[in-house]
């Protein structure tokens, strides 16, 4: 399948109330507006074909770029082509559900992740952040530095209520994700969630709203859910 027909094919898939949706989020044109689960039909024709991925990332169309995530091979990309894809997600649904999740398929993620996290760009930081969650909710806590997990549990302690707003959703998610799937900083994840408390968010809009990690965590131990680790990053 080319490119022409596989858009053809998603434009087919798109719903009005589903757009309406993702522009409530912050999508925008173009966009045909396809739920992600009406998309497993054309990824079991196609599998993971990276010329296409570029191809389809490269239209600015969200379901496009949506569906280049699905079909992307990540150890088929390098650096330099993470960063072109984090450069063009200009929205969280983007930096954190494709790059991200792409990104924590291949074996620089870690590496990757570290410098997103340094640059001081909410949609970068936002990703470095949640392709750490992804990492330790998927892979043996073997593969991780305790020491380099709890500096950044320490990182955010001490930044989360000043980081930008997309970028404290992904922090606390940080600390929730480290409690439930990384169980040698267990402790001091609960701990840390206990000294940040409720992160406010969305402070430009009417409401504000409240993340709680501590809580979320504590429901984590009461379904028994410590240790929880997906078998795939991408579904």
């Amino acid at each position: 399948m080319d490119l022409e027909v596989v858009m053809k094919e998603l434009e087919a898939l798109g719903k009005e109330r589903t757009k309406k949706i993702y522009l409530s989020n912050g999508a925008h044109e173009p966009l045909f507006g396809v739920a992600t689960g009406a998309m497993k039909p054309i990824f079991r024709k196609i599998k993971h074909n990276q010329p296409l991925a570029e191809q389809l990332y490269a239209t600015g169309n969200y379901d496009a770029m949506y569906f280049a995530g699905v079909i992307a091979d990540p150890k088929a990309m390098t650096e330099a082509d993470f960063e072109r894809w984090i450069d063009g997600a200009y929205f969280y649904m983007l930096s954190d559900y494709v790059v991200a999740v792409t990104l924590a398929e291949t074996d620089i993620a870690q590496e990757v992740s570290d410098k997103w996290i340094a640059s001081d760009i909410e949609l970068k930081m936002s990703a470095g952040w949640s392709c750490y969650c992804w990492l330790l909710g998927n892979r043996p806590d073997s593969e991780f530095s305790e020491g380099n997990i709890a500096d950044m549990l320490e990182l955010v302690k001490n930044t989360i209520h000043d980081a930008p707003e997309r970028t404290k959703y992904s922090m606390n998610n940080f600390i929730y994700t480290v409690g439930v799937s990384y169980l040698p900083l267990h402790d001091k994840a609960v701990e840390i969630a206990k000294e940040v408390g409720p992160v406010e968010v969305n402070r430009d809009s009417a409401k504000s709203k409240f993340l709680n990690a501590s809580a979320n965590i504590q429901k984590a131990v009461d379904k028994e859910q410590l240790g929880f680790k997906r078998k795939y990053v991408r579904c």
